[in-house]
């Protein structure tokens, strides 16, 4: 059960790390011991009569390169029933209490969608859908008519702008800022809409506290919806010619544009001119804001985002369906006439979200086309790809862990999920090369102190939603072998999420003994300003970050702390504490599939 994030009572850090909303009955359940001892220590697992339930020994880990500590391991997954009040106690430690229950993760399932629907733009955030009254807001950028940015850019390159307007209303505001982006859209609309496919009835029609709520439609598609109609309206009519730069870009060299036909192409994103100070509330930005230039990567995370709503539409909004196809058809057909055309990252205001590689956003989008359509031009596309089946940690395949810049494995996945008109021998390869990814994880988890598929070089920025991403491809294996032991590794992930780490903390808002409760974000603002409410429950911290440690509070820590303990609860920290889209779509999916399952 949540704790709201205003009265959750944090404590002092402990030796002992474990989930901090208990375990699930019949599950997994792990401990890690913070001990500088070599041999086993002696284990008991007590009721809240102190009556001893089980007991043994620890497992040695010894020095652990991501925590910067030494460990042991506890497991202690078939030794108690549904209940209230246990406690671990190891060498005169002692745990929190912790419960056992059915469903731990449902609560958390639904309070991860808070983010979505309190950073809608466009459209007042009402008493009636939010916990606590303070988080209700006036409708922000409403009427959001914009039309492209012209003039110099923080590198003095002089952009000529555009003659067309687009109503752009609507949308999530992508993280901490006030800025709408497609490229981190497209990844964020695919994981809730293959969260649609697999779980999707457990938020039907009344589920959420959404104003949609009541309408005959499933509550998690509608939420969805709020962001893909952005999405369309980002793209560019038929017939618009830009000046826009062309292949490859030189950091420090000035760009050279060329008259551009990018019909039917995205924009990369609109945001303010400059970046808004923190706190800023939504409702009272009056900074002028821009479309900024098309690129081929949002162009190509529209027409993927577009062919997987068709999909999910077809039997519920037929015409709506049929529009997000043609939308993914045309801007698939251009980005194949401008498959160079990248954000140079020079615009001030918002984030950059540059990727100059766009193969595995084309394998991507030719997936969801492919599955949206059969057409064969898609499958040719696909079956040409150096991404073609292929999924991280698979020999010879260039397909990287999922991020937003890394979208190959989500058209593997899509693949190897979905009956298409792949030879059962390319289906059967897809669906073995997510299980090889997911071998490669838990080989990685099992090198790890605290038993998570993730290593000491893996703590970049939103880290705990990389985590989460490869919670994802480790479940799917689980659905494809049937094995426990991927779900096993899928709650490790999430066990590390919600306090067993190296700073025994919930990064997740409202969740635990310790929680995240300051994130970098410019209304969820009260550390800045007591007039600003505390964020609502159900938000993911970025997390640890030893690689880009840009804000002011990282740099202070640069230098000092293990991989894994490169994090502080700061509001000024964007670089550790941020919060985002894309970061607490992969938290619900995991959190939603493991209550499903």
């Amino acid at each position: 059960m949540a704790l709201g994030a205003a009265t959750a009572m944090a404590d002092e850090p402990g030796a002992l790390r474990l989930s901090q909303i208990g375990f699930e009955a019949g599950g997994p359940k792990r401990a890690i011991l913070v001990s500088e001892a070599e041999a086993p220590l002696a284990w008991r697992l007590v009721d809240s009569e102190g009556a001893v339930l089980a007991e043994g020994e620890t497992l040695p880990f010894g020095a652990d390169e991501s925590s910067g500590q030494s460990v042991h391991q506890i497991d202690f997954s078939g030794a108690v029933e549904t209940g209230h009040g246990y406690r671990l106690i190891i060498n005169g430690q002692e745990s929190r209490s912790f419960a056992v229950s059915g469903f731990p993760w449902r609560d958390l399932a639904r309070d991860s969608l808070n983010l979505f629907h309190q950073n809608r733009a466009g459209v007042a955030i009402e008493k009636r859908h939010v916990e606590r009254p303070d988080l209700a807001r006036p409708a922000a950028h409403e009427n959001e008519v914009l039309t492209c940015f012209s003039g110099e850019d923080t590198a003095g390159n002089h952009w000529a702008g555009c003659d067309h307007q687009l109503d752009v209303t609507g949308g999530w505001y992508d993280a901490g800022d006030h800025g709408k982006y497609v490229v981190n859209s497209g990844i964020t609309v695919w994981t809730l809409l293959d969260a649609y496919t697999r779980f999707g009835a457990a938020y039907g029609d009344g589920a959420l506290p959404i104003p949609e709520a009541g309408n005959g439609v499933n509550d998690l598609l509608d939420e969805i919806r709020w962001n893909l109609d952005f999405m369309l309206a980002m793209q560019i009519p038929d017939g618009v010619s830009m000046d826009m730069p062309s292949g490859e870009l030189t950091r420090g060299e000035p760009l050279a544009f060329t008259p551009t036909d990018v019909s039917g192409m995205a924009h990369h994103k609109t945001h303010n001119e400059v970046w808004t100070p923190l706190p800023y509330a939504p409702h009272t930005d009056d900074v002028p804001r821009y479309l900024y230039p098309p690129s081929t990567a949002a162009t190509l995370n529209l027409a993927a985002a577009a062919a997987l709503g068709a999909r999910a539409w077809a039997d519920v909004d037929a015409e709506y369906a049929q529009r997000a196809l043609d939308a993914a058809i045309r801007a698939y057909d251009a980005a194949l006439a401008n498959p160079g055309i990248y954000t140079p990252g020079t615009f001030d205001g918002g984030g950059g979200y540059g990727d100059d590689d766009v193969s595995d956003e084309f394998y991507w989008a030719a997936a969801e086309l492919y599955a949206a359509t059969g057409q064969e031009r898609y499958l040719d596309d696909l079956r040409a790809s150096p991404h073609f089946l292929g999924a991280p940690g698979v020999a010879g395949s260039p397909t990287g862990s999922i991020a937003w810049p890394s979208v190959g494995a989500l058209g593997t996945i899509t693949l190897a999920t979905v009956e298409t008109g792949l030879t059962e021998d390319e289906r059967e390869t897809a669906r073995a090369n997510l299980v090889v990814a997911a071998d490669h994880y838990l080989e990685v988890r099992d090198s790890e102190g605290y038993a998570i598929p993730f290593g000491p070089g893996d703590y970049v920025w939103g880290s705990t939603s990389n985590l989460l991403n490869r919670a994802v491809i480790i479940a799917l294996a689980h659905e494809i072998t049937g094995e426990a032991r991927y779900r096993e590794a899928v709650v490790d992930a999430m066990d590390y999420i919600l306090g067993r780490n190296a700073l025994d903390q919930s990064y997740v808002t409202g969740y635990g003994a310790r929680p995240m409760r300051n994130p970098h974000h410019r209304f969820w603002a009260h550390a800045a300003d007591p007039a600003f409410p505390e964020p609502p429950a159900g938000i993911l911290s970025g997390g640890p970050n030893n690689q880009n440690m840009s804000d002011p509070i990282a740099q202070e820590m640069r230098g000092t702390c293990a991989p894994q303990a490169c994090w502080a609860d700061h509001i000024d920290s964007y670089a550790m504490n941020e919060v985002a889209i894309n970061w607490n779509a992969p938290l619900f999916w995991v959190a939603g599939w493991l209550d499903a399952e």
